[in-house]
C-alpha cells in the first residue's frame, strides 16, 4: 500500500471489515519488529457512545488489536485524553474502551494524567504526552465528522487527544489551525483507521449521526483530511491545518494523484455522497467567539439547536459572547466561566448543552432576549 492510496470498505461487521482492511493493507508486514510498542489512539471526545457520532466504535478498536494480536504483536496500548471539561474515565467506560482492556489484556492510558514533554514541532514549542512520544508505531482511529470551529475533523486534529488540556486551551488562544499543523510534525502516525461509520457532519460531539457503515484505511493524515473534506462538501483552503500541514511536510493534499479503492460494499451499503450539513452556518451569526475552548463552544450550538428545534432561537437577538479573549471583561450576555463579568453569564468550564439550553430559556423568558 502507498501514501497516496485510501482503502474503503463497508458493512454492519465493523470488527472483520477493520481486519479485513489491515489485511488488505499487510500492515503485519510493514511493522519488521513484532516487539515494537503499539499505541492506538480514538476519539473519546466527551461521554457519549459511538452510536452518537462523536466517538470511535470499540469494534473498530476491536478488530486492529484482534488483527494485530494474530500476527504475534503484544505489546499494544490504548491512549487518549477527552476534551477540556470532560473526564477520560467516564468516556472510557461509558465507549467501551474499558470493556475492550480486559477482554484483550490491552491497557487503556488517560494522557490527561500523562507527564508531558516540551517538544520542537517545527520551530513550535509544544507539550506532547510522554506515552505518545514513547510509542515505536501509532494508529490514529479518528472518527470522520464535522466541526463547529474547523470545519472538519479526521486524522490531523485526533492528534489534540496527546496534548495536555493547558495545551489544548493554548490552542484555541493560537487560533487551533497553526498548532495542529506543527503538532503533526512532533508526532507521527504511522497507520489510520477512519471510522465513517455514523459520524455527525455538525458538531464535534455528536448527537446528529449521519449512517454511512464505512470504515478507510489510510496512511497520510493531510491526504485523509483533504479527502475527509471532499466528502464533507468543504473546501479544503477552508481547513487551514491541511494546507499547513502540507507545508511543513506531514504529507499531501493533493487529491489529484489519490487512489481511493473499495474492498467490499453491500446492498444497502455503497459508495454514495454525504448531504450536506448546515446547523452551525445558520447559528453562527449569534455568536461573538475570541478563542474559545473546543467544548464550550461545542455545547454552546447543540443548545441553540435546541432552542432552534423548541421555536425559541429567534427570540434570542443578543449575540453571545464566548471565549477565553473575554476573560476580565464586561458585556451583555456570555456563556462559560470566561465570561464570568458579563451582566448575564452562563456559567460553567465548559457548561454542558442542557445548562446552556436551559439558562437562555431563562434569559428569553425575563424579557432579556429583546432587542
Amino acid at each position: 500500500m502507498d501514501r497516496n492510496e485510501i482503502l474503503k470498505i463497508y458493512g454492519t461487521d465493523f470488527t472483520q471489515m477493520t481486519k479485513t482492511l489491515m489485511k488488505e493493507a499487510d500492515v503485519a508486514a510493514r511493522i519488521s519488529d513484532r516487539n515494537v510498542s503499539i499505541g492506538i489512539k480514538p476519539n473519546l471526545v466527551s461521554p457519549s457512545t459511538a452510536d452518537q457520532g462523536a466517538t470511535t466504535h470499540p469494534e473498530i478498536v476491536a478488530g486492529i488489536i484482534e488483527y494485530l494480536q494474530e500476527n504475534g504483536f503484544r505489546n499494544i496500548i490504548m491512549l487518549e485524553g477527552s476534551w477540556v471539561g470532560s473526564g477520560t474515565d467516564e468516556c472510557y467506560t461509558l465507549c467501551g474502551y474499558k470493556e475492550l482492556s480486559e477482554k484483550y489484556g490491552v491497557p487503556f492510558f488517560d494522557t490527561q494524567k500523562d507527564m508531558h514533554v516540551a517538544t520542537n514541532c517545527a520551530g513550535m514549542a509544544i507539550d506532547i504526552c510522554s506515552r505518545a512520544l514513547q510509542l515505536d508505531y501509532l494508529i490514529n482511529v479518528p472518527v470522520l465528522k464535522g466541526h463547529c470551529q474547523t470545519h472538519v475533523t479526521c486524522a490531523l486534529k485526533n492528534m489534540k487527544g496527546i496534548i495536555p488540556n493547558t495545551e489544548k486551551r493554548r490552542f484555541h488562544t493560537k487560533g487551533l489551525h497553526r498548532p495542529i499543523a506543527h503538532l503533526n510534525t512532533g508526532i507521527r502516525q504511522d497507520l489510520i483507521v477512519i471510522d465513517n461509520i455514523c459520524g455527525d457532519l455538525d458538531f464535534e460531539d455528536g448527537g446528529n449521526p449521519v449512517v454511512r457503515n464505512c470504515i478507510m484505511l489510510a496512511l497520510d493524515p493531510v491526504l485523509t483530511d483533504a479527502y475527509a473534506c471532499r466528502l464533507l462538501h468543504t473546501d479544503i483552503e477552508d481547513v487551514e491545518y491541511i494546507g499547513l500541514a502540507e507545508k511543513l511536510g506531514v504529507g499531501s493534499a493533493d487529491l489529484s494523484k489519490a487512489k481511493i479503492s473499495i474492498i467490499r460494499e453491500t446492498g444497502d451499503w455503497h459508495d454514495s455522497e454525504l448531504p450536506f450539513a448546515n446547523k452551525v452556518i445558520s447559528m453562527q451569526d449569534m455568536i461573538d467567539d475570541v478563542d474559545s475552548c473546543s467544548a464550550c463552544y461545542g455545547y454552546l450550538l447543540p443548545a441553540l439547536q435546541m432552542l432552534k428545534d423548541e421555536g425559541l432561537f429567534s427570540e434570542l437577538h443578543e449575540k453571545i459572547c464566548i471565549g477565553q479573549g473575554y476573560r476580565g471583561k464586561t458585556g451583555r450576555l456570555g456563556v462559560g466561566n470566561c465570561t464570568s463579568g458579563f451582566e448575564f453569564c452562563v456559567k460553567g468550564c465548559p457548561p454542558t448543552e442542557n445548562q446552556i439550553c436551559a439558562a437562555l430559556k431563562e434569559y428569553i423568558k425575563s424579557g432579556n432576549g429583546r432587542s
